[in-house]
């Protein structure tokens, strides 16, 4: 590598040509960096203490040096934005001066011959500057004088047509003379020593220039000989670019996060993608040859494409593609990817794919409904695949799905019944798709429920009317305040503003009400004469139990599932409550009083019968209890400086062979020692959940 400060103009003279690779980003420059770039032009022309501006650099290596022209082609890595503006300006200053009179010590055919064209060569190689794709065309067809049609690089044009705005007969000796003092650091990289895709990480190292996907590109292309660039990019990056739309920027960093978390199983952080996609490609996972690595990310792209930008050609799977964007589950992709590719392969029909689709719907809808954390969510879909059985494709899913437990679990009918009567649905965030759903399931004649707005049958006024007491009776403010913003009390209209508060008889009869109404969400109403906690309640099951077959769970008998167990999955199914020798009497009224306790302190909470131990789990075990002769023994899972124990009950147990996991130990045979046990346990609950 050879570096040095040069002028500017000193470094274009001459007879070679400046290509920008076919991977690099188009000609981006705004016109306020224009503007910024002509001030400073005029600004060094004018003061004699200022030697020259300084551009910044341009970094290129020689493709050849077998060539046999004598013309060398230089592959810019890094200036393009730089060489490219400056041309533009130089191009503005040759056509000033050639339709203008102007006493200078130059003329336009000079400016041309030195700084934009080699004279004596022809085609492309007589231009000194070759651009990419439409920037190229527009930017030759400006050299050649040539008036620009339609399809021209807009962003070209306007800055060409800027400089020329700026030029004038009282600037144009000013122009002249600071483009003259123009200095960049020329960096002239020798292909065969020089590693190019080092240097241009070096450069833009602070991630501020380009984006991840940008460093990915041109790490895939940069190093590969130039045919190979070439067929790369057109047959596979460029059409996999053009696929995104205008989406590509905000979402291609995303598309290579969930590839690499399908490839890899683990997640990388969104800003170090980058380095993760070269620690993926030189590992063992990664296809053998640069090609079969493009071609793989421009299939997995086609599929991310379908499923985010709802591009998929087959109706019903763009359909289920929606659903599962408007619940925002986005951690979803990796595993819908996978499974997408063994449908695009023919392994499975789309009918499974679309059952496959469903079930990931219902089971991030009814862990929504039944509010169980999502913190868990991308590690279990980034896993999900391994459990696929190719033979028993669905069912295999079905089984993974249905054995998950804890925080994982797919939650039962009937704990899914039972939080969707009593959520909050009016501030949950899948309302408006919830309404959505329960509107149109099974309906042939689709109804767009977006142009419609939620309307409180109870109405949400504070200081209910008389005629809404009197139907509620005398515990109507505990009535609203229970079940206003529930599912039994919400429904869809188009007559909002003229319900309003009115009474229920009103809001039944009048023009536009529940009688009046197409809408299923408003049959219930029709059917009753009264709206108080009774019906409220009513109409809540039988939505509810609507909700249970829109959302359904998987149900595969035991016999089924067995097949599907893992071997600590039936270990733990051998055991029962009766298999401890010491749980019988006072020490059995203690661990049933204990584990009461220790349930309630989150839905996600299970008790296992282990051979030796019983385990009390959400995300991992958190507490295991040995049940002994005159005690409880626990161990807590954390390490033994983080507990708080102002009494002094636990024990550091770290190098001690003991039952149960965690480096805590505490013993208790008392119920009046359990809410300080209690308080302990909730610590061990807290470190896994918080680490979870």
């Amino acid at each position: 590598m050879k570096a040095t400060s040069a002028n500017l103009l000193s470094v274009i003279k001459g007879p070679k040509q400046f290509v920008i690779p076919i991977y690099q980003r188009t000609y981006s420059w705004q016109l306020s960096q224009c503007n910024q770039l002509f001030n400073d032009i005029l600004r060094i022309s004018k003061e004699d203490d200022v030697h020259g501006h300084f551009l910044g650099s341009v970094v290129y290596f020689q493709e050849s040096i077998h060539t046999v022209s004598d013309v060398p082609k230089l592959l810019v890595i890094d200036g393009q934005q730089r060489l490219t503006t400056v041309s533009l300006l130089i191009l503005a200053l040759a056509k000033f001066i050639k339709e203008n009179p102007v006493e200078i010590d130059t003329n336009a055919t000079k400016l041309l011959n030195y700084y934009m064209i080699n004279a004596e060569e022809e085609n492309e190689l007589r231009y000194k500057l070759l651009l990419t794709r439409r920037d190229k065309e527009t930017f030759i067809n400006l050299v050649k004088g040539i008036e620009l049609g339609e399809d021209k690089s807009q962003r070209i044009f306007e800055n060409y047509e800027f400089f020329r705005s700026k030029i004038n007969e009282h600037n144009v000796l000013d122009v002249y003379n600071g483009v003259l003092r123009l200095f960049i650091v020329d960096v002239a990289l020798e292909k065969d020593k020089d590693n190019p895709q080092l240097i241009f990480e070096s450069m833009n190292s602070t991630g501020l220039d380009l984006s991840q996907a940008d460093l990915i590109r041109n790490y895939v292309l940069m190093g590969q000989e130039i045919n190979l660039q070439t067929e790369l990019y057109e047959k596979y990056w460029y059409p996999m670019e053009q696929s995104y739309g205008n989406d590509y920027a905000s979402r291609f960093d995303w598309f290579i996060r969930d590839y690499l978390s399908l490839k890899m199983g683990t997640i990388p952080k969104i800003g170090k993608v980058y380095e993760e996609f070269k620690t993926y490609v030189q590992s063992s996972k990664s296809p053998t040859t640069i090609t079969e690595v493009v071609a793989d990310i421009a299939k997995y792209s086609k599929f991310y494409v379908n499923i985010v930008l709802r591009k998929e050609p087959e109706k019903l799977l763009n359909h289920l593609f929606s659903n599962i964007s408007r619940l925002k589950v986005d951690v979803s992709y990796p595993f819908i990817m996978a499974v997408y590719s063994d449908y695009n392969s023919g392994v499975i029909s789309r009918d499974d794919f679309a059952d496959t689709l469903k079930l990931v719907e219902n089971y991030v809808f009814r862990r929504a409904i039944c509010g169980i954390p999502t913190n868990s969510l991308n590690k279990t879909f980034a896993i999900l695949y391994r459990e696929i059985k190719v033979e028993n494709y669905l069912e295999s899913i079905k089984a993974a799905f249905q054995l998950m437990d804890g925080y994982k679990r797919f939650p039962t009918d009937n704990e899914f019944e039972k939080e969707f009567v009593n959520k909050d649905v009016y501030s949950f965030r899948s309302r408006n798709y919830l309404l959505n759903k329960l509107e149109n399931y099974n309906r042939k004649e689709f109804v767009n429920t977006d142009e419609y707005t939620i309307e409180h049958i109870m109405p949400q006024n504070e200081n209910l009317s008389i005629s809404w007491q009197n139907m509620l009776g005398d515990d109507w403010k505990e009535i609203q305040a229970n079940y206003l913003h529930t599912i039994g009390n919400l429904t869809l209209t188009g007559y909002n503003s003229e319900l309003s508060d009115r009474p229920f008889g009103d809001k039944k009869k009048m023009a536009g009400g529940f009688d009046d109404s197409p809408l299923r969400l408003n049959n219930f109403m029709k059917k009753v004469d009264i709206w108080d906690e009774e019906n409220i309640n009513k109409r809540a099951r039988e939505l509810a139990a609507k909700a249970k077959e829109v959302w359904s769970a998987p149900n595969l008998e035991d016999t089924i599932l067995e097949k599907y167990m893992t071997r600590e999955v039936k270990e733990i199914a051998e055991y029962t409550i009766d298999h401890y020798e010491y749980l019988n009497d006072e020490m059995r009224v203690l661990y049933e009083a204990l584990k009461k306790r220790v349930l309630n302190i989150d839905s996600s909470v299970k008790e296992e019968y282990k051979k030796l131990y019983i385990a009390f789990k959400s995300q991992t075990n958190f507490v295991d209890i040995v049940p002994q002769k005159s005690r409880l023994r626990l161990s807590l899972n954390m390490e033994f400086s983080e507990i708080i124990d102002p009494e002094g009950w636990c024990k550091d147990v770290a190098n001690l062979g003991r039952w149960g996991n965690g480096d805590v130990e505490v013993s208790f045979n008392n119920l009046n020692q359990l809410d300080y046990i209690m308080f302990l346990i909730q610590q061990a609950f807290d470190v896994q959940f918080v680490e979870g």
